[in-house]
C-alpha cells in the first residue's frame, strides 16, 4: 500500500465497520441499486467523462465552476444600487425636489438641493461598493485555488477551479477541499475508499468513508486516464447533502452510482494521499451552492421605521403645504387687489388675482420644496458615516481579538449595527461553533467505584457561580492538563510532579493514581476493571494505522467518541494494534505477572450503533476460545438489557452517572456477556438472514437480531468523556440568557451528541423536561405507500406538538423548565404550513430548543419561522458552509472565522474567531450602537423640525408669500457645518454606562429588544420638543424685533438681521440641547458642540465680507448689523435656554422619581457608591439578569432549591466535587 500510506493491502471495504452491514449477496445490492438509479428522469444530467470539450457546447454546456456571493456584478452595481438608494422614502422625495428645483417655482437656487442629494446618495453607494468589493475578493480568493486538471494524454496540470468544468478529470490531495461535486474515481487505497470531512456541509468532522465502483479501480495511475472515457447520466442539480442517484456508462456495461461516490464540493479530503474524480456538477450547480441563498439585501428594524417617520413628516409637510397654499388662494383673491404696491393689475401667473387658484396651485409646489427641511435628507449619510466609525471601532477592540489565530472580529456590513442592539433570539450551529468536536475521557465508573478527578469546563463554571472556586481548588488540588485545572485529592507531591510532567495525549485528560500506571490490578474488582478496558479496545469501528518510520500506531475514526475511547484503552495499557478483516490485536498486561502481551480476537459480528438501537457491540471469541459479546450504549436501553444477576453495581452506577451528566459530561454503559456455542450459531443464522434482506423491512429485521442476542448482559461500568467546549462558552451563554436572550441550536448531529452538548453548555440541565419530537420510520413503513405514510408521519408529528403543549400549558410549577429536541425527519413535517405554527408556538414556550439532524436548509427555514413568526430579531451564528443558508436569512448573520473554510464568513454580515466574542459583540457594542443610533435620529429629527418649523412660521407672518427667512447658503449649511458634526459624536461616542458595566448589568440588553429609545412615544416627545424650540425661536425673535428700534438711528430690524438672529438661536438651542442627552463627554464632544456654534460665526463674519452680489442678504450682517446691537446677544442667550427648559426639567423629573436601569447605575457611579457601598453595589447586579432557564446560573439556582426542598440532606457543592471516596460495593 505504497500509494496509500498504509502498511499491507487490505480491502477496508469489507470490514463491517466500513461497509454499514451491507448484503453479501453482490447481485441482490445491485439490484437494489438499479432500482435507485431507475428514479432518473428526464430531468437529468449527461457528463462525459474525461471528455470536457463535449461541453463546451449545448445542449451538454453546464454552468462554470465560478462562484459569487456578492451583492452585485459591473453591470448590475448602478441600476440595483441605485434602487436601494431611491428605496429610502427621503432619497424619493429629494430627487422629485431637486427636480422641481430647476423650475421656476424653486424659492432657492437649484444647486442647494442637488448637490446634497448627489452628495448622499453618493456616498451611500461609494459604501455599499466596497463592501461587495470586499465579498467579492474573498469570492477571487476561493476561486483562485488550485487543483490538477487531467490535461490529455496522462498528463495532469493545476488549474485554477474557476476554471474547472463539467467532465474534467481531477487529482485532489490529502487536506485539500474538492473544486465540485465529483464522481470518485480511485484513491491511493487500493480498495479505492478515502476519508472525507464534511464539516463544511453538515457541521460534523467525523470522517465520512467513500469508495469508488469496482470498475475504475484500475486507474491508479495518472498515465491510466490517457485514453479512459465513460458516460454518467445522474439527477439534475439539486439541493439534497444525503442523496444522489445515477449510472456509470463504461464499455458498454452499466453500474449504479450512489452517494458514497459522490465527493462533494468544499468538503476536505482526510487520511488519504490522494484520489481521482471526475466533475458532475461546478459552480452553482453543485450540492453546497444549492443550499446557498443569494445575499440578501438587509435592513435594520430602525431603518425600516425610519421609513414610517418620514412618511409622517411627508404627511406633515403636504399638510402645512396645502393649508398655507389655501390661505395664500384666499389671500390672493381677496386681498391682491387693494395691495397696490403690488402693482396686481400687472402681477405674473404666481400672484394674479384672476388666477387665484392656478397660483395656489404653483405655490403648493414652491411650498413643498420650501419646506422640504421638515425631512432630513443629511440623515441618510450622517448615519453611514456614524455606522462605519461604529464598524471601525467593533473591528478594532482587543477584546474580541483571538491571538491564537491571529483573527479580529470584522463587521463585514455596517448596515446592521443597531440591530445587534435589539436580538431576541440566537440560532446557533453546534460543531466548529460551541465545541470543538475534539472528545476527551475524562472520568469512568467500574464495578461501582468513581475514577477521574479531572475539573470540567461546567463543573469550573459552576464553582465559578456560586463562588467555590477557592473550595473546588482546596478539595481537587491543581493540575495543568491542557490549560484546565483538575483535582489530585491524596495525591503527594511526588505523584503531583509526575502529574504535571505528563505529556499531554489529545483525546485523555484523565487523572487517577489508582488506575494508571498499571495500579488497577491491585484495586478490589481488578477482573471487572480488566473487562471494562478490554471493551474499550475492542469494541469500536476504529482503524489502526502504524507509522513505518517511528512505528507508532494512530487511530482513524468515524466519530471522535470511538477515538476517545481507544486512546484512553491505550493509556491504561491496552492498546488497540491491529486490525484485520476478521480480527482484532490487542497488546494487554498478563492476567498473571502483568507483563504485555498480544492477544488476538476473532471478529464474529459488529451490530452497529444507529439512532434507534443508542448501542453498539461486537462479538468475538479470544484466543481461550471464548465467545463474548461486549456492548456500550445510552443508559435508557442499557440498564434494560441487563440480566437479574449483571446488576450488581447499579445503583452506584446510576448514581455517577447524574453526577457526570450534571458536569456536562457524556456517558456511555459498558457492558458483556458470555456466549455458548449452541446459541450463537442460531442466533447468527438469523442474522445473517436479516443482513442479507432486501427491501424496506431490512433495517427493522437487522435490530430485531439484533435484540435477540443483545440481553441477560452484565454491567461493567460506564465512560465520561467531554466533547470539548470552545473555550468561555458555558459563560457565554450564561451571560446571554441573563440578558434575556433565547438560545436555539441548529445542528446535523444526531440526537444523542445534541443532547450531550445541550447539557455541556447548560441548555439542558438535570430536572429539565425534556420534550422529544422525532419520527420513527418503522412506524410509517407499514401503510405501504408514500402518500399513506407521508399522511400518518404527519399526523403523528401534529399529535406530539399537541401533546407536549399540552404538557405546558397544564404545567403548574412556577419554576419547571421545558426543553424542546426535535429531529430532521419530524422537523420536515412540522415545518410545513399546517404545522409549523404549532411548532413555534411549542418553541417559544420552551426554555431551550435543540434541532438535530437538520440539513441546511432547514436550518435556513427554522430561521425563517422564527423571524417571521415572531416578528423580532434573529441573529444566525455558524462557522461552515452548512450555515450559509440560515446565516442569510436570519436578521443578522455571523460567521466563526473557523479553521474549515471562509463559506460562513463569506455570507456573514459580521465575523468573529470565537463564539465568547458574540457576548461582546451583542451586549456592549450591540447595547451602545442601537441606543447611538436611535437617539442620533430622534435628534436629528428634532432639530430639523426646529430649523424646518421657523420658515412655516415666516410663512405664514409673510401671508405666504414664498420668501425664505434665511439666505440660501444657511439653509444648505445648516445640515453640513452647524449641526452634523455633533450629531455624528453622539452617534460614535456616546456611552450611557462602559462596557465593563454592560457586562456586569447585561439586563441593560433588554432596553434595545423593549425598543425603549425609539418607541413612537419617544419619537413624538422629541418632535413635540422640535415643535416647542422652534415656536419658542420665532415668537421671541419676531416679537422683540418688530416693536422695538434696532439700530440707533430708530430703525427696525430688517429680513437680514430677524434671519441672521433667528438661525443663531436655532444653532445655539440644537447644540445645547445635543449638548444635554449626551451621557460621556470627552474633548471630542466639548470641540465638535462649541466648535460648530464658532463656526457659524466665522462663516457669518468671512460670508458677510464677501461681495455684496454674491453675499445678497449676509452682506456685513454680522459686523455692522447683529454685532454691534445688545437686543441680538439678549437674544441669543434667551431663547435658546427658554428652549432647552423644559428638556432639562423632564430630564430632571425623570431620574428623581422614575429612573430607567442605566440612569441608576449612572449614579452609583458617579456618587462611587460601587466603592463605597460595595453591599448596594452587589444588590443592584444581583437585580440586572433576566430571569433564565438556561446556562450556569439557572443550572446553580435549580440546585439549590434541589438542595432546599431537600433541606440540605446533600452538600450544595456535591456536583462539582470529586467522586473518588466511594467505596467498592
Amino acid at each position: 500500500m505504497a500509494t496509500g500510506g498504509g502498511g499491507e493491502r487490505m480491502r477496508w471495504s469489507k470490514l463491517y465497520s466500513l461497509s454499514c452491514l451491507r448484503p453479501a449477496v453482490a447481485e441482490e445490492e445491485e439490484a437494489r441499486r438499479r432500482r435507485q438509479s431507475s428514479n432518473l428522469s428526464g430531468g437529468g444530467r449527461l457528463v462525459w467523462c474525461n471528455q470536457p470539450d463535449k461541453h463546451r457546447v449545448k445542449p451538454h454546456k453546464y454552468r462554470s465552476n465560478y462562484v459569487s456571493t456578492t451583492k452585485y456584478t459591473l453591470l448590475t452595481f448602478l441600476p440595483k444600487a441605485l434602487f436601494e438608494q431611491f428605496r429610502r422614502v427621503a432619497n424619493l422625495y429629494f430627487l422629485f425636489a431637486a427636480a422641481l428645483s430647476l423650475t421656476p417655482l424653486a424659492p432657492f437656487a437649484a444647486s442647494s438641493l442637488i448637490a446634497p442629494l448627489v452628495f448622499v446618495v453618493g456616498v451611500s453607494m461609494l459604501k455599499e461598493g466596497v463592501e461587495d468589493w470586499r465579498r467579492f475578493m474573498q469570492d477571487e480568493e476561493v476561486n483562485k485555488r488550485k487543483v490538477a486538471v487531467h490535461v490529455g494524454h496522462g498528463v495532469f496540470a493545476d488549474k485554477q477551479w474557476k476554471r474547472v468544468c463539467v467532465g474534467e478529470v481531477v487529482k485532489v490531495t490529502q487536506d485539500s477541499f474538492f473544486p465540485a461535486d465529483l464522481l470518485l474515481l480511485s484513491s491511493s487505497f487500493p480498495d479505492g475508499i478515502c476519508y472525507v470531512e464534511t464539516s463544511n456541509l453538515d457541521g460534523e468532522t467525523n470522517l465520512k468513508v467513500k469508495r469508488c465502483v469496482e470498475r475504475t479501480l484500475e486507474l491508479s495511475e495518472e498515465s491510466d486516464f490517457a485514453t479512459w472515457s465513460a458516460q454518467v447520466h445522474c439527477e439534475a442539480p439539486n439541493p439534497h447533502l444525503y442523496t444522489f442517484v445515477g449510472n456509470l456508462d463504461l464499455d458498454g456495461s452499466v453500474v449504479p452510482l450512489g452517494p458514497e461516490q459522490l465527493l462533494l464540493r468544499d468538503s476536505k479530503l482526510r487520511n488519504t494521499h490522494f484520489v481521482y474524480g471526475v466533475v458532475l456538477a461546478s459552480g452553482h450547480d453543485t450540492k453546497v451552492m444549492q443550499n446557498a441563498r443569494e445575499a440578501p439585501s438587509k435592513r435594520s428594524r430602525i431603518e425600516r421605521k425610519m421609513d414610517k417617520i418620514i412618511y409622517f413628516l411627508f404627511s406633515v409637510l403636504l399638510l402645512i403645504s396645502l393649508l398655507g397654499s389655501i390661505v395664500f388662494g384666499v389671500m390672493t383673491q381677496a386681498d391682491m387687489p387693494r395691495w397696490w404696491y403690488l402693482r396686481p393689475s400687472d402681477a405674473d401667473v404666481y400672484f394674479n388675482p384672476q388666477r387665484a387658484q392656478l397660483a395656489a396651485l404653483l405655490h403648493l409646489i414652491t411650498a413643498l420644496i420650501l419646506y422640504g427641511y421638515l425631512i432630513p435628507i443629511s440623515l441618510y449619510v450622517s448615519i453611514e458615516v456614524v455606522k462605519v466609525l461604529q464598524a471601525m471601532f467593533i473591528n478594532h477592540d482587543i477584546a474580541m481579538y483571538d491571538d491564537v489565530t491571529d483573527t479580529p472580529a470584522h463587521a463585514r456590513t455596517s448596515n446592521l449595527n443597531e440591530e445587534l442592539g435589539q436580538v431576541d433570539t440566537i440560532l446557533s450551529d453546534k460543531t466548529g461553533t460551541l465545541t470543538c468536536n475534539v472528545m476527551e475521557f475524562r472520568k469512568c465508573s467500574i464495578a461501582g467505584v468513581s475514577y477521574g478527578r479531572g475539573i470540567t469546563e461546567v463543573e469550573r463554571a459552576t464553582a465559578k457561580r456560586l463562588g467555590r472556586e477557592q473550595q473546588l481548588h482546596e478539595d481537587a488540588g491543581s493540575e495543568e492538563h491542557d490549560h484546565r485545572s483538575s483535582s489530585s485529592h491524596g495525591t503527594s507531591p511526588g505523584n503531583f510532579e509526575m502529574a504535571h510532567a505528563a505529556p499531554f495525549v489529545k483525546g485523555f485528560n484523565f487523572t487517577d493514581e489508582r488506575v494508571m500506571d498499571g495500579n488497577w490490578l491491585h484495586q478490589p474488582h481488578s477482573s471487572v476493571i480488566r473487562t471494562f478496558f478490554r471493551i474499550l479496545a475492542v469494541c469500536h469501528t476504529v482503524i489502526p494505522e502504524e507509522s513505518h518510520e517511528t512505528g507508532d500506531v494512530s487511530y482513524q475514526a468515524e466519530s471522535p467518541d470511538e477515538l476517545a475511547f481507544v486512546v484512553a484503552a491505550r493509556e491504561f495499557g491496552f492498546q488497540f494494534y491491529k486490525r484485520t478483516q476478521s480480527t482484532v490485536l490487542v497488546r494487554e498486561p498478563s492476567d498473571t505477572n502483568g507483563t504485555t502481551t498480544l492477544r488476538e480476537y476473532k471478529l464474529l459480528n459488529l451490530l452497529e450503533f444507529n439512532s434507534t438501537r443508542k448501542r453498539m457491540s461486537v462479538i468475538v471469541t479470544d484466543d481461550a476460545g471464548n465467545t463474548f459479546l461486549f456492548s456500550k450504549g445510552a443508559d435508557s436501553v442499557m440498564f434494560d438489557k441487563l440480566s437479574k444477576n449483571g446488576r450488581q453495581f447499579e445503583a452506584a452506577t446510576r448514581s455517577h452517572l447524574s453526577e457526570y451528566a450534571e458536569a456536562g459530561l457524556r456517558t456511555l454503559i459498558l457492558a458483556y456477556r458470555k456466549l455458548d456455542d449452541a446459541e450463537y450459531r442460531e442466533w447468527n443464522a438469523v442474522f445473517l438472514k436479516a443482513k442479507t434482506t432486501i427491501g424496506e423491512s431490512r433495517e427493522e429485521r437487522l435490530d430485531a437480531a439484533c435484540d435477540m442476542i443483545e440481553r441477560d448482559l452484565v454491567l461493567v461500568g460506564a465512560t465520561a468523556v467531554e466533547d470539548k467546549l470552545q473555550k468561555g462558552v458555558p459563560e457565554c451563554i450564561d451571560r446571554l440568557a441573563q440578558a434575556g436572550l433565547k438560545i436555539w441550536v441548529l445542528t446535523g448531529d444526531k440526537l444523542e451528541t445534541a443532547i450531550n452538548i445541550g447539557f455541556a453548555c447548560s441548555l439542558l440541565r438535570q430536572g429539565m423536561k425534556q420534550i422529544l419530537v422525532t419520527l420513527d420510520s418503522g412506524s410509517t413503513e407499514q401503510f405501504g405507500n408514500k402518500e399513506a405514510s407521508a399522511k400518518a408521519s404527519k399526523e403523528s408529528i401534529s399529535q406530539q406538538l399537541a401533546n407536549a403543549q399540552r404538557q405546558i400549558d397544564l404545567e403548574t410549577d412556577d419554576d419547571a423548565a421545558f426543553a424542546l429536541i426535535i429531529d430532521g425527519k419530524a422537523l420536515a413535517y412540522a415545518l410545513e404550513d399546517g404545522l409549523k405554527d404549532k411548532l413555534l408556538r411549542l418553541a417559544i414556550n420552551c426554555a431551550s430548543v435543540i434541532c438535530c439532524r437538520v440539513s441546511p436548509k432547514q436550518k435556513a427555514l427554522v430561521t425563517g419561522l422564527v423571524k417571521e413568526g415572531t416578528g423580532r430579531t434573529t441573529l444566525s451564528i455558524g462557522d461552515g458552509a452548512n450555515d450559509v443558508g440560515m446565516i442569510q436569512e436570519a436578521d443578522i448573520g455571523v460567521g466563526i472565522s473557523g479553521l474549515e473554510g471562509m463559506q460562513a464568513v463569506m455570507a456573514s454580515d459580521f465575523s468573529i474567531a470565537q463564539f465568547r466574542f458574540l457576548e461582546r459583540l451583542l451586549i456592549v457594542h450591540g447595547h451602545w450602537c442601537y441606543k447611538r443610533i436611535a437617539q442620533m435620529i430622534c435628534y436629528f429629527f428634532y432639530k430639523n423640525i426646529t430649523f424646518g418649523l421657523t420658515l412655516f412660521y415666516y410663512e405664514a407672518y409673510t401671508s405666504f408669500s414664498g420668501q425664505t427667512a434665511y439666505n440660501d447658503w444657511y439653509m444648505s449649511l445648516f445640515n453640513v457645518f452647524f449641526t452634523s458634526l455633533p450629531v455624528i459624536a453622539l452617534g460614535v461616542f456616546e456611552q450611557d454606562v462602559s462596557a465593563r458595566v454592560c457586562l456586569m448589568f447585561p439586563t441593560l440588553y433588554q432596553q434595545g429588544p423593549r425598543n425603549l429609545f425609539f418607541s413612537w412615544s419617544r419619537i413624538l416627545g422629541w418632535m413635540a420638543n422640535g415643535v416647542y424650540s422652534s415656536l419658542v425661536t420665532f415668537v421671541f425673535a419676531a416679537g422683540l424685533y418688530r416693536v422695538a428700534a434696532f439700530r440707533r438711528g430708530g430703525e427696525v430690524a430688517e429680513l437680514a438681521i430677524l434671519g441672521a438672529s433667528m438661525y443663531t438661536c436655532v444653532v445655539w438651542t440644537v447644540n445645547a440641547q445635543v449638548a444635554l442627552a449626551i451621557s460621556y463627554f470627552t474633548w471630542i464632544q466639548h470641540l465638535v458642540i462649541w466648535g460648530s456654534i464658532g463656526l457659524w460665526y466665522i462663516f457669518l463674519l468671512l460670508y458677510g465680507a464677501v461681495d455684496p452680489r454674491l453675499s445678497t442678504t449676509a452682506y456685513m450682517v454680522l459686523r455692522d448689523g447683529l454685532g454691534p446691537a445688545p437686543v441680538y446677544w439678549l437674544t441669543t442667550a434667551l431663547i435658546p435656554l427658554a428652549c432647552v427648559l423644559p428638556y432639562f426639567l423632564f430630564t430632571a423629573f425623570q431620574r428623581t422619581f422614575k429612573p430607567m436601569d442605566h440612569h441608576i447605575i449612572q449614579e452609583i457611579r458617579h456618587l462611587q457608591r460601587d466603592f463605597t457601598d460595595p453591599g448596594m453595589w452587589l444588590r443592584e447586579r444581583s437585580k440586572a439578569v433576566e430571569r433564565t432557564s438556561i446556562g450556569v446560573s439557572a443550572r446553580v439556582e435549580a440546585r439549590i432549591r434541589h438542595m432546599k426542598k431537600n433541606k440540605g440532606r446533600h452538600h450544595l457543592f456535591s456536583p462539582i466535587r470529586d467522586t473518588t471516596t466511594a467505596t467498592t460495593p
